[in-house]
């Protein structure tokens, strides 16, 4: 009986059936999947430091440890919009302080326009480092994430960041003459002047931190990403053009 199958449809079936074929798939099928990072090892660091100057900068902020005084016997703290211990009327119009800690119940009533100012651009300042480090963060775990270019903004985006928490720090001082904040210090204090009180450790971090985005790690964002690879790019397309043209050249051969 004479074999109806074309010498197009052997073509097939031979490449179909060639053993590199299969070995090639059973490469791809065994292949395992591996997460790549798109930092370099500075790049590491970096994002590293730039999750401990976000989180360090934006917990100093809300904790109301800024500035430390004392009224009617009592410790009192404050930062930009948060105090603890306050005066609160009595029986017989008498004073008593309240001791807890909280926030002012308004943005208006922040005792100077000085703090309201360092609320809004010390706040703006760690949204932006925390936005930062979570994006520095997810490029340990995913692959061409951040480039060498995208990197450095992130860098200068870091940079802007630090420097509008530490224009809220150079603004702190500025509301140190409101009565609120006198009554604190002894009736004696003035702008950038303390008088009895003393500056509390949160306002150390919250400039540290962003000194330490300004300097270190906007310097480290420039060595973060890597560098793209277009090369292996073409060479990979090239290999399955000639992949592809040699299927095909065995598929039309008689």
């Amino acid at each position: 009986m004479r074999d109806n199958v074309t010498p197009r449809e052997r073509g097939s079936a031979a490449v179909l059936s060639m053993p590199g074929n299969s070995t090639t798939q059973q490469e791809h099928q065994e292949k395992p999947v591996t997460m790549r990072s798109s930092l370099t090892m500075v790049g590491t660091l970096w994002a590293f430091l730039s999750l401990v100057t976000a989180v360090t900068s934006s917990t100093s902020y809300f904790l109301p440890y800024w500035l430390f005084g004392s009224q009617l016997g009592k410790p009192v703290s404050f930062s930009t919009f948060r105090r603890c211990n306050y005066p609160v009327r009595g029986e017989g119009h008498s004073l008593i302080m309240v001791e807890e800690c909280g926030r002012y119940a308004s943005f208006n009533a922040i005792p100077s326009l000085a703090w309201q100012m360092c609320t809004v651009v010390t706040g703006a300042g760690c949204a932006l480092l925390l936005l930062v480090a979570l994006a520095a963060v997810l490029g340990c775990c995913m692959e061409e994430l951040i480039s060498r270019m995208m990197g450095r903004c992130m860098g200068a985006a870091q940079f802007v960041g630090g420097l509008l928490i530490s224009s809220g720090c150079a603004l702190y001082p500025l509301g140190w003459n409101s009565p609120e904040i006198m009554q604190t210090c002894g009736n004696v204090s003035n702008q950038f002047q303390l008088g009895t009180c003393r500056l509390g450790w949160a306002y150390y971090c919250a400039g540290g931190g962003a000194a330490a985005a300004m300097l270190i790690c906007t310097w480290l964002s420039c060595f973060a990403g890597r560098n793209p690879k277009p090369v292996i790019l073409v060479e990979s397309i090239m290999r399955n053009t000639n992949s592809y043209a040699m299927e095909l050249d065995h598929c039309l051969k008689p």
